[in-house]
């Protein structure tokens, strides 16, 4: 069985109280209070305008991630993606296995077990996770970017474990152009 316990670095500056994981400063907060603010938010615009908010900032807070991680740990192209995902899982968001990948031409597929917001939505017959697409693209764009490959994506959620008779989430990643 693979473990899945972290072995992030973290620490925590005794003067100032900010938690640093790895090159980044992070917040901890309970899975519950996370997701009762994004209930909240999407009850009063919907979760359609939800999504197209969260996409764009989760595209460049991915991208800084993967460009600081990358920088970090000496990591390009495929070994950044893989690392992202098991950071992802290590969190607490979910179990991200990344099905396939293929960096040259933009093109992953993600799946996704044991999603935090299924654990609190449940069954509610709709894709709750669409928080992450954007994090899949930006990902994926600031890796090809630093490989020079000139490729731009755009990630969308295809299922979601939220939805009956379904058992994980998947997120497809694909270019939408190509300037190399």
């Amino acid at each position: 069985m693979t473990s899945h316990a972290p072995d992030l670095p973290i620490s925590v500056d005794d003067e100032t109280g900010v938690w640093t994981t790895d090159a980044l400063p992070m917040l901890y907060v309970p899975r519950h209070f996370f997701i009762n603010n994004h209930k909240a938010i999407e009850a009063e615009i919907g979760p359609e305008r939800y999504a197209e908010i969260l996409y764009q900032a989760g595209y460049k807070s991915a991208y800084h991630w993967c460009e600081k991680e990358g920088e970090l740990h000496g990591l390009i192209g495929r070994a950044v993606f893989e690392h992202y995902m098991k950071r992802l899982s290590q969190r607490g968001w979910g179990l991200f296995t990344v099905e396939q990948l293929d960096v040259d031409l933009g093109k992953a597929r993600v799946r996704l077990d044991h999603s935090a917001f299924v654990y609190e939505y449940g069954k509610v017959n709709r894709m709750v996770e669409y928080m992450f697409t954007g994090w899949f693209a930006g990902a994926m764009d600031q890796i090809a970017n630093n490989l020079g490959l000139g490729i731009k994506t755009r990630a969308v959620q295809r299922q979601s474990a939220a939805e009956e008779g379904l058992d994980h989430g998947l997120f497809e990643v694909f270019p939408i152009s190509y300037t190399g």
